[in-house]
């Protein structure tokens, strides 16, 4: 017998750091960090920066353009919450503004993805809390 939590697909958990990160989505907004620093642009959240390690960041809003650096189609659901979802694009965009980040294609064929194929940002509200940044073909 499959556990019935076993059905549903994890949430991220927004916590000090990434807060203001998932608000941003929440509000049809992409929110990089910037460094006032050392000009650093980061994505995932965190408290300092990766490049010089003060704390001197600000939310800017990204453009939500990329282009597809490294791509998998997923033939196997990991679990049986992602059954149907099957067969699936999982992408490594890189944003106009620097980093690189992780998501999936919405929208398209996933066979149809190719590398350095234009790509935006899309906005899945998958609960009342939480919108998740998707990437459609631009």
């Amino acid at each position: 017998m499959v556990p019935e939590d076993s059905n549903r697909k994890p949430l991220p958990a927004p916590d000090a750091d990434t807060a203001a990160f998932w608000r941003g989505l929440q509000q049809g907004k992409l929110l990089l960090q910037h460094c006032r620093r050392c000009r650093h642009v980061q994505y995932y959240q965190q408290a300092t920066c990766r490049q010089c390690g003060r704390d001197e960041l600000e939310h800017r809003p990204a453009t939500g353009r990329g282009k597809v650096h490294s791509f998998s189609v997923v033939h196997r659901a990991p679990g049986p919450a992602f059954k149907a979802d099957v067969p699936y694009a999982v992408l490594l965009v890189e944003l106009a503004e620097g980093p690189r980040m992780i998501s999936t294609l919405v929208g398209s064929d996933p066979e149809g993805v190719t590398f350095d194929m234009d790509v935006e940002l899309a906005f899945d509200q998958v609960s009342d809390q939480i919108t998740l940044p998707r990437f459609r073909k631009a």
